[in-house]
Order: structure tokens, then sequence, then C-alpha cells
């Protein structure tokens, strides 16, 4: 189930398999990256708030919430999702593209314009990694732990099953102020749960995480990206600090600005002041 906000679905084959994504309205261009373990639901209150003035392509990145695995011997490793990233662009020929990252899909949105960066017209950092910030970030640690081999990795996923597990810490409870609507929680972890193809893809992207790229891209990106780069950030973050994002803006020459009463999850939380604060770049 994909929220019907995000616009008409389709899919696209790249060279590591397919991808399914929505695409709405007109006008300058935003793609979207979300994190792992969520899908383009994630994005289902922002996108109506832009689709009037912005065309908006929400994809399900294979972060293990997704419906369709992508070929066995896809590259996952952040070096791989940047160059997905990178494919997707060209296979649909999007230019001038605004990328807009969030939580891990922030750190692959930074990989993807320090080593791919000609499609791109801005980037967008909202709530992610920096390099000051560990990858998985601090309480998540044990995602990756159990990344080593598929049974730990099915068994620590068991949890979710329960809804009460979904507001833990280290779930999704300091990504999302509020609880998040048990459908769209279901459209998160039903694929994981459920398909064996679905939990190889996720296994091996959350497995090959590690800070280090994120701090080779933050080195990178001010010799090979020369448009602008902007931190909307959540201003009560409890994974990713506005002190570590204030850093790396001033690393990276880029533009800092809060949404106020948010957790990790901006889009889920204040979707308003999100929308607003993008427009207000975006026309500047």
């Amino acid at each position: 189930m994909r929220d019907p906000r995000l616009g008409t679905a389709h899919e696209v084959e790249l060279p590591a398999g397919p991808l399914r994504y929505c695409e709405t309205g007109e006008g300058p261009l935003i793609v979207f990256v979300h994190g792992y373990l969520v899908n383009a639901n994630i994005w289902r209150k922002l996108v109506p708030l832009l689709s009037h003035r912005f065309r908006c392509i929400t994809v399900d990145w294979p972060l293990g919430a997704h419906l369709v695995p992508l070929k066995r011997e896809a590259d996952l490793s952040p070096p791989g999702m940047a160059r997905l990233i990178a494919d997707f662009l060209a296979a649909l020929d999007l230019r001038d593209v605004t990328l807009f990252g969030n939580d891990s899909g922030g750190a692959y949105s930074q990989l993807a314009a320090a080593a791919h960066p000609e499609r791109l017209g801005r980037l967008v950092l909202s709530s992610c990694e920096t390099p000051e910030s560990t990858w998985p970030p601090a309480g998540f640690g044990l995602l990756k732990a159990t990344a080593v081999h598929p049974l730990s990795y099915l068994t620590v996923n068991q949890a979710l099953r329960w809804p009460r597990i979904w507001r833990w810490r280290n779930t999704y409870g300091w990504m999302a102020k509020d609880p998040i609507d048990a459908d769209i929680m279901r459209s998160y972890i039903t694929p994981v749960l459920s398909d064996a193809a679905i939990r190889r893809d996720g296994r091996k992207a959350i497995g090959s995480v590690d800070a280090r790229y994120t701090k080779a891209a933050a080195a990178q990106l001010p010799q090979t990206f020369t448009k602008p780069i902007d931190l909307l950030w959540a201003a009560d973050d409890r994974v990713f600090p506005v002190a570590d994002a204030q850093r790396c803006a001033d690393l990276l020459g880029a533009t800092l600005q809060t949404v106020p009463d948010a957790y990790t999850y901006v889009a889920e939380d204040q979707p308003d002041h999100t929308a607003k604060l993008l427009t207000g770049l975006l026309d500047g």
C-alpha cells in the first residue's frame, strides 16, 4: 500500500533491478530519499503540500520496506546505493534535481552528490548522518550486528510484530514524536517480515553502513559539488544532534534551518513547517 497522495505508481528497471516509485505535480523537480525500514509512505503528508508547485518523485528505496527485491547480486553498500540513486535519475533522464534525503537517506544522498553530481541542482539534508555521527547511529548498532547472518536478522525483526515495540527508542520511538499510523507502520515492517528476498536487500544495506563513508563524502563534497547544500534539521532530534548538524553545515558551507517540535522524521512530525522551509529554499 502506498498513499494515493503520492501520485501515480510506476516501476523502472535499473542495472541492479526494479525500483518502484510514485510521481505527482509539475514544476521544479524534487526526488526524495528515505532511510532504513521505511518507504515512500514517509512522504505522504509532505508531498501534497508541495505538489502544486513542484514535481515530486518518491521512490521505494531497497532498504527493507520495499515490495520488489533487487537482483541477488545488487550492490547495496553505501557506494552501491549512491550509484543506484544516480542510475535512477539517469533512467528517467531527470536533470537539475533537488535531492532531499532524510535519516540514512541523507547519508546516501551525500554520497550520491559527491560521486555523481551531474544531474543534481541542489542537495537538501534532513536529520541524517554527518561526519560526527555514527552509522548506524547510537542505539541502532544491533541492526548492523544482526545483519551478519540471515537467521539473526530475521530474529531481531520479529519483535516488530508487536505494536508496543514500535515506540521503543531503538525502533521508531526516537524517529517520530507521535505514534505513526498503524497501517503505515505495517507497510514498513510487513515486507521484511514476510519476504526472504526483501530481507536479503535490507540485510545487505544495513550490514554495510559505516561512518567512514559519510566522512569521505563530506571531505569530497566541497570539491565536487558546486550547487547549493541546505540542512533542514529536527530541532528536538534525539538521534542526530543539531550541534553535529551545525558543524556539518560549517564544513560544507551550507545553510542550516531547524524544524520545531520534531524528531528525525520531520515529514511525519511537522510536514507543514518542512514544506514551508523547503519551498522557501527552492523559491529563493
